[in-house]
């Protein structure tokens, strides 16, 4: 067994596989491919930028599962994963981005000589990192192999949270609570957006009060004016103007465990449709969480929500929350349940999800938002960070 340190214990990623399997034995699956660089972290450890490649966890019924990836990145598989070096697995680097050869034609004869060519496999056909020609020379490379989408069945399996994994949660909120403070700190008008963001990015990686952080799988969004309208603009080289109100939407992560968290700045008196909005908001966040209780739904959260926005006259057209956890660029929700209407999903303790009550308006944006954890009791908003529009002249 080789000793490599891990971020969780050997028993926890046993029973993260045994959890796995059940579902694929529950669902008639005999072998898995994962290729959500989340789920492979989940199930094995491995950390390494190198979802930009093809690479996957096949996940057997029984046994080791095995790293498939490309030739130098096992080297950091071996550095990351807890399974012995049989089971990690390169392919050469000509397969890399090449148009006369495909690296799942590898992966193929690599299930054929393990004996799962015929087997009933499962695939996430619906993500970002898994391609249809990626699909299509496997479906040639095993003709006797049966395929089925299993997207999301990984991901279901990461909805309740260990113990560890909230500790590094936690450490994540820290991380957030740093980068908003320096936010307060240092953001004037007439700062260029760049510049801001370097300062965001020094406080979410810097090592402070015993915790360093890791990238976010996503940049910080800071529109601002009638671009907060907009909810997923990044920034710029220009300078952050008066009279105009910027909302930030940023993550601490640690140990690619991300906590999610909104505010919203104003240079100078926020406009009363704003201020009244913001009100509404703040309301309905605290109805929200009123309900994010063990035994409701998802849906019970959006409709305390919603309620209160209604009330207001203020329509939100879209989802307010998604589960979030560990994850890899270019998100870091969990892509499972959904905070919105009609989503019947039940709240377990151990669940987390960023509540995301921003509203994006017509010319016009705010975002208050928490990551919360569900519990026995009251939801637990994971960081502490006023809640107020922050306003500054």
């Amino acid at each position: 067994m080789p000793d490599v340190p891990l971020n969780f214990s050997r028993a926890e990623f046993a029973e993260r596989l045994a959890r796995v399997r059940s579902t694929m034995q529950a669902t008639g699956m005999e072998c898995l491919i994962i290729s959500d660089p989340s789920n492979m972290n989940w199930l094995t450890g491995y950390d390494g930028w190198s979802f930009y490649v093809h690479q996957a966890v096949v996940v057997p019924s029984e046994g080791e599962p095995i790293w498939f990836g490309r030739g130098q990145d096992a080297n950091g598989a071996v550095r990351t994963c807890y399974m012995d070096e049989a089971n990690i697995v390169g392919y050469a680097d000509h397969y890399v981005q090449s148009t006369e050869r495909h690296p799942m034609q590898e992966l193929a004869l690599l299930l054929e000589e393990r004996g799962l060519g015929a087997s009933i496999i499962g695939a996430e056909m619906d993500n970002y990192w898994f391609s249809a020609k990626a699909f299509a020379v496997l479906v040639h490379g095993l003709p006797n192999a049966r395929f089925a989408d299993v997207t999301g069945l990984v991901n279901w399996q990461r909805a309740i949270k260990s113990d560890q994994e909230i500790a590094y949660m936690r450490n994540a909120a820290r991380i957030v609570e740093r980068m908003h403070a320096r936010i307060r700190d240092v953001a004037v008008p007439g700062m260029r957006k760049c510049d801001l963001v370097a300062d965001i990015y020094d406080a979410g990686l810097r090592h402070a009060d015993g915790v360093g952080g890791d990238y976010p799988a996503i940049v910080p969004l800071l529109p601002s004016g009638t671009d907060a309208a907009a909810p997923h603009l990044t920034w710029d080289d220009e300078p952050m103007r008066d009279g105009e109100g910027t909302f930030f939407e940023i993550a601490g992560c640690y140990k690619r465990y991300h906590c999610p968290l909104s505010r919203t700045m104003w240079f100078g008196k926020p406009p009363a449709h704003v201020a009244d909005a913001q009100k509404a908001v703040l309301e309905g966040l605290d109805a929200g969480l009123e309900a994010a209780r063990a035994g409701n739904t998802c849906e019970d959260i959006a409709s305390a929500f919603f309620g209160v926005l209604k009330k207001s006259g203020i329509e939100k057209n879209n989802r307010t929350g998604y589960p979030i956890g560990v994850s890899y660029p270019p998100d870091w929700g969990e892509r499972t349940m959904s905070l919105r209407m009609g989503d019947r999903s039940e709240l377990k303790p151990g669940m987390t999800f960023h509540f995301m009550t921003g509203l994006w308006m017509d010319n016009w944006g705010l975002e208050t938002t928490e990551s919360i954890l569900i519990t026995d009791g009251a939801a637990e908003c994971l960081s502490s960070v006023p809640r107020d529009i922050v306003v500054k002249d």
